[in-house]
């Protein structure tokens, strides 16, 4: 039997009492109570990781000798009666684009091939300052700049939910590590995609926060830290939670990470009032599988018989541009001189993705100019659009997990470039705006399908409310591939 057939087969069965398969803040307390040991979750991962890391190809370095003894060091503290973080004694994987210090960080290319970083990025020092214990880096495209997660250093990884399908990219092997049980919460990091798109496609939950909120100290490249976000992946919106409340708030390095813990929207939700909710498929976004738009209207009605105000919107910008289009002017102008630096006469070491921006010529400074007229022109469209509402629902993605490899796609019989992918991500990065993906359903097919909520800036914690509501309301956190 192939693979296809055989995840097919079992990608909707649960696995009742597995510790792997258990979400951060349960092993935290579980932990705190003294029903697990650290080191008894921590073997759990360990275990979890030689058995079907070698199939989906998630974890690209495993720190198992350190993570023991962290492990044991937590539990310690336990039977000492320390004071405890919210995360103690819990183990989480990192994207092997964020520094780890005296960890292998290669950054998905053989141009930073055996790099050690000598300090943690900011993201990495908050959650073990919170208690949580390193565990491993995951896997990446070369300089995070794809939606697919392939390199010449660490290769291919693959979705647990179809093992011939993409779990997305850029944090795709972080994706692909929460969704298949080698790890219950991570950090990645999402430019155009890549922390929605992967959770996405694996079916786990992804917030790309406010621009701003999450420090991105210590993330490469340290350039476009205009749209790059530090974010949070998990298999549940309340690991989302508390970790968003871990790693927000600013470090005094990054200059763009300067709004208070506490900040908030300049017009929030009216007490009392219902949330007003916008939704969006089509013609917004270009084509939208039927599948992933019936996920789109039918979390819509969910959301209306749970008390919002809940209508169909357009957004007329949306309609007339693929915000794609500035965002690679605007990227490849930043990202290409930048990574020259680095690669000087090595173009032959380089993944087609790395290669492609290494040797793309400078946009024409019409183009760009342009391209930054047009992200403002999108920010005061969304800056009007949630004068109406609190809320946009929309896709995360126009389609379930494909084949990796593709230079395009057919959706609904139309004919579109693999770029389509990041149709409905890119735009709020461009603009700065929050988006908590939340796994919703599945396709005819067994593969995940989550909905995308996007706020107006700083407001957070609606789109988190709401997507613990749908999360609540569904069954698709609780199923879990079968390997």
């Amino acid at each position: 039997m192939s693979n296809n057939k055989k995840n097919q087969a079992s990608n909707a069965t649960t696995i009742a009492g597995a510790i792997y398969y258990e979400d951060a803040t349960e092993l935290a307390a579980l932990i705190r109570t003294k029903q697990l040991s650290s080191r008894e979750v921590v073997h759990a991962y360990l275990d979890r990781i030689a058995a079907v890391n070698p199939k989906v190809n998630a974890i690209v370095t495993l720190m198992a000798e350190d993570v023991l003894k962290s492990s044991d060091a937590a539990d310690k503290a336990v039977a000492s009666g320390a004071a405890l973080g919210p995360l103690h004694g819990v183990p989480f994987t990192i994207k092997d684009a964020i520094d780890t210090a005296g960890v292998l960080t290669q950054r998905g290319s053989k141009i930073f091939a055996g790099n050690i970083p000598t300090k943690d990025a900011t993201a990495v020092t908050r959650f073990k300052d919170a208690g949580a214990i390193p565990l491993a880096k995951t896997n990446l495209p070369e300089f995070s700049a794809w939606q697919e997660t392939d390199n010449l250093v660490t290769g291919l990884s693959r979705n647990p939910w179809n093992l011939d399908r993409t779990p997305g990219g850029s944090s795709g092997g972080e994706s692909a590590a929460i969704a298949a049980g080698l790890s219950p919460i991570g950090i990645g990091s999402d430019v155009a995609i890549s922390v929605r798109g992967p959770a996405a496609l694996t079916g786990i939950v992804g917030l790309k926060a406010t621009h701003g909120r999450i420090p991105y100290t210590g993330h490469w490249p340290e350039v476009l830290n205009r749209y790059w976000d530090i974010g949070p992946m998990a298999r549940s919106v309340r690991d989302i939670t508390t970790a968003f409340s871990i790693l927000q708030g600013p470090d005094g390095v990054d200059g763009l990470a300067v709004h208070a813990k506490t900040a908030g929207p300049a017009d929030g939700p009216v007490e009392g009032r219902p949330l007003r909710v916008g939704w969006l498929v089509e013609p917004g976004f270009g084509p939208v599988d039927r599948e992933v738009a019936a996920a789109v209207a039918a979390a819509a009605d969910l959301l209306k018989d749970a008390g919002c105000t809940v209508e169909a919107v357009r957004i007329p910008a949306l309609e007339q541009n693929n915000y794609l289009d500035p965002a690679v002017v605007l990227y490849g102008a930043e990202l290409g001189p930048y990574v020259r630096r680095f690669v000087g006469d090595r173009d032959a070491e380089l993944h087609f993705i790395g290669k492609l921006y290494a040797t793309a010529p400078p946009p024409p400074i019409a183009d760009y100019l342009d391209a930054e007229r047009k992200v403002d022109d999108l920010k005061s469209t969304f800056a009007a659009h949630f004068q109406q509402y609190e809320v946009l629902l929309c896709p995360v993605i126009p389609f379930t997990a494909p084949p990796p490899g593709l230079e395009e796609y057919i959706v609904n019989g139309e004919k579109v470039p693999s770029s389509h992918m990041m149709r409905a991500t890119v735009p709020f990065n461009l603009t700065g705006l929050p988006g908590l993906s939340v796994p919703f359903s599945f396709s005819s097919e067994k593969l995940p399908i989550n909905v995308q909520l996007v706020s107006k800036w700083f407001d957070e914690a609606t789109i988190l409310r709401l997507g613990q509501l749908i999360e609540s309301a569904t069954d698709a956190h609780k199923l879990h591939p079968i390997l």
